[in-house]
């Protein structure tokens, strides 16, 4: 059944953490091309890779995606997705999935309801699952959120978010790196000027946050282990345990 969103993943080659990183082989194939399987069993009615980078063009195409070629200067995936968004001459209320070029284990639960959750109240949507592990929520690498009663984001942060200052505290969560919004709201948020808060972050969505966007963030039981995006070589290493030759 396909639904009324499409999806656009961005996609560079220019990794600082894991260079080259869409073109890094998982036991003989891809990262982008299993992130462009997993699209595939969406309900996505189309699904498009956006890049600045010939060798992920030609790439994407042997496997059959529909590539976007868009600028080099773009400072984050969002901003990639947008031109993409405008080449491809969306509608104004077409809802986008950004599903993030290195997130191969994204439920397809979050990919599939997401933009359910999009409306006039929340221009935005993303997800979150819970983490406990100490070690994990101490790593620089995993975004935290705080939301409010109404699943509204409050804040995001790599550091650890609420702070125990008195009471143990086990409510964290871990903010998963999808977005949905409509090509609306997309193009509004690039039209944004980067916040100080996002430069210091290095957290995108604290832009939206920090110009009086709603974002409902909406949380799944997922288990930490079962849900990584790939950042470093240590990811890297947890995925080629985690997929099966």
């Amino acid at each position: 059944m396909k639904s009324n969103f499409i999806i656009i993943i961005p996609a560079r080659a220019g990794s600082v953490r894991l260079p080259n990183k869409p073109l890094t082989m998982i036991h003989g194939k891809s990262l982008i091309s299993r992130v462009f399987e997993l699209a595939k069993k969406s309900n996505a009615s189309a699904i498009y890779i956006a890049t600045d980078s010939e060798h992920i063009n030609d790439h994407a195409k042997s496997f059959g995606a529909d590539v976007v070629m868009t600028s080099s200067n773009h400072k984050s995936g969002m901003d990639r997705i947008a031109e993409a968004a405008k080449i491809l001459n969306l509608e104004p209320e077409t809802l986008i999935i950004n599903l993030q070029g290195d997130e191969p284990f994204m439920p397809l639960e979050v990919i599939n309801t997401l933009s359910t959750f999009v409306n006039s109240d929340n221009q935005i949507a993303t997800a979150c699952i819970p983490l406990k592990d100490k070690k994990i929520l101490n790593n620089l690498n995993e975004v935290k959120v705080v939301r409010s009663l109404s699943k509204r984001a409050m804040y995001f942060s790599r550091s650890v978010i609420p702070y125990e200052f008195i009471n143990n505290f086990d409510g964290y969560f871990k903010h998963l790196g999808i977005y949905a919004y409509s090509f609306k709201t997309l193009q509004e948020l690039t039209q944004l000027e980067q916040s100080d808060n996002e430069i210091i972050e290095k957290l995108e969505q604290l832009r939206f946050l920090d110009n009086g966007f709603n974002i409902l963030v909406q949380d799944y039981d997922y288990d930490y282990d079962l849900v990584i995006g790939i950042d470093t070589l240590e990811d890297l290493k947890l995925a080629n345990k985690l997929i099966k030759p």
